[in-house]
């Protein structure tokens, strides 16, 4: 688990994504087809992903989140959302920090999130 530190004012609390990457859009989907056991929603959506930083050399680095420290999933769902990366191709290597600042909240989750439990 890693602590981010306190914010420089005018810096961000969650990176920015490698939205222009070739591989972010198969990174997106493969955290798509990571669940939650205990919420039919996928942690993308959720909003549990903060950040998918992908380098050069198709490292990647993600920095997610959950939507409780006792979680009873906190151990396990960064080797899940490691392991459904790796299975991207193209991808070399793959880290995955779990972090709880910012902590999440319900207006992380998207539209569709929101609709499919009900919040909208």
């Amino acid at each position: 688990m890693t602590e981010l530190p306190d914010p420089v004012e005018g810096t961000p609390l969650i990176a920015p994504s490698s939205t222009d990457h070739p591989l972010h859009e198969q990174a997106v989907e493969a955290c798509r087809s990571v669940f939650d056991p205990e919420i039919p929603v996928n942690i993308y959506d959720l909003g549990l992903i903060y950040t998918i930083e992908i380098s050069d050399e198709n490292d990647v680095h993600i920095t997610m989140t959950l939507t409780a420290p006792g979680c009873p999933v906190a151990g396990e769902m960064p080797g899940w959302v490691q392991e459904a990366i790796a299975g991207v191709g193209g991808v070399r290597n793959v880290t995955v920090d779990l972090v709880w600042q910012p902590p999440w909240g319900m207006e992380m989750m998207s539209d569709e999130a929101r609709l499919e439990l009900g919040f909208m």
